[in-house]
C-alpha cells in the first residue's frame, strides 16, 4: 500500500502543475472564442457559440501585423546576437589563457546578474536618447543583447568544460584557426544547449514590456506586447478581441517549442549528465 502511495503522490502533484500551468493558457483561449457578456456572466464555462470573429477583429487592425513583425524582427536579432556573442566570449573564458582578465570578466558577469535591469531604466532611458538610438528596433535590440549575456555566457561556458579539449585540437591539426575550430567544432557540439538558451532568450525578449514601451514612442514601431495594452482601449474593452490577441501573439513562442523541443531535451539531458 505504502509502495502504491509512493508511486502516487509524484504523479499527482506533477499533474497538479501541469493544470496550474496550462490553466491561464487555456482560460485565455476559451475566452476568445466568446462574446463580452458570455466572459462576464459564465468566464470559465466553455463557450455556447463559438465566436470566431475575436480573431478577424485582432488581425483586421491595420497595424497588427506590423506589430507581430517588429516583435518577431527584435526579439530574433537580439537572440542571435546573444548567442554568438556569449559562444565567442564563453570560448574565450574556457580555453584561451589570460587566468586574471577572465577572472575579472567572469565577475563583472556574476555582478551584472545581481543587478536588476528595471533599476537601469533611468540611465538607459538617457543613454538611448543621447546616442541616438531613440526610437528605433536597436533602443530595444542592444538592451535585450546585453540583458542576456550574462546568464547565456554562464550556461555555455559550463557545457564547454565538459567538452575535452583534444577534440579541438585535432581541428587545429587538421588545419583549422581559432575560428574554424569555434564555427565547425564548438559549435556543432554545443548546438542543444544553444538551442535551450535560444529559446529562454527569445521568450523575455518576445515578452519583455517595459523597455519596448519606455523607448520607442512611434505607434508603427510598438511591440506586440505594448500593442496589445493599447488594444484595451482601441476594442473599447472587447474581451474576447483582446483575448484573441493574447492567443495570436503566443503562437510564435509555441511553434519554436514545439519545432525544437528535442534539441531543448537533449540539452537539458546534457547539462544533467555533464554537470
Amino acid at each position: 500500500m505504502s509502495y502504491r502511495i509512493s508511486r502516487i503522490v509524484p504523479h499527482a502533484v506533477l499533474l497538479i502543475y501541469v493544470v496550474i500551468v496550462l490553466y491561464p493558457l487555456l482560460f485565455v483561449i476559451n475566452a476568445s472564442m466568446k462574446n463580452n457578456s458570455e466572459i462576464t456572466t459564465n468566464p470559465w464555462g466553455l463557450p455556447q457559440q463559438w465566436y470566431f470573429e475575436n480573431y478577424a477583429n485582432a488581425l483586421s487592425n491595420a497595424l497588427f501585423g506590423r506589430y507581430f513583425l517588429n516583435s518577431l524582427y527584435i526579439s530574433a536579432t537580439a537572440t542571435v546576437l546573444t548567442i554568438l556573442l556569449s559562444t565567442a566570449l564563453a570560448f574565450a573564458l574556457t580555453r584561451m589563457r589570460f587566468r586574471r582578465a577572465g577572472q575579472i570578466v567572469y565577475g563583472c558577469l556574476l555582478l551584472s546578474l545581481l543587478i536588476p535591469p528595471a533599476s537601469l531604466l533611468i540611465p538607459l532611458y538617457i543613454m538611448v536618447k543621447d546616442v541616438g538610438l531613440y526610437n528605433t528596433p536597436f533602443a530595444l535590440i542592444i538592451p535585450y543583447t546585453t540583458f542576456g549575456l550574462p546568464l547565456t555566457v554562464f550556461i555555455i561556458a559550463a557545457f564547454l568544460k565538459s567538452i575535452p579539449r583534444e577534440l579541438e585540437e585535432a581541428g587545429v591539426v587538421d588545419g583549422l584557426s581559432i575560428y574554424g575550430v569555434l564555427g565547425r567544432v564548438v559549435i556543432p557540439l554545443t548546438m542543444p544547449t544553444l538551442v535551450t538558451v535560444f529559446i529562454l532568450n527569445f521568450i523575455n525578449h518576445w515578452n519583455e514590456f517595459i523597455m519596448a514601451n519606455l523607448f520607442l514612442s512611434t505607434q508603427q514601431l510598438r511591440t506586440l506586447p505594448v500593442a496589445i495594452v493599447a488594444f484595451a482601449d482601441q476594442f473599447n474593452m472587447n474581451y474576447g478581441a483582446l483575448t484573441a490577441s493574447i492567443t495570436i501573439s503566443i503562437v510564435p513562442v509555441i511553434v519554436i517549442y514545439a519545432l525544437l523541443q528535442k534539441k531543448i531535451i537533449e540539452g537539458v539531458a546534457a547539462g544533467s549528465i555533464k554537470g
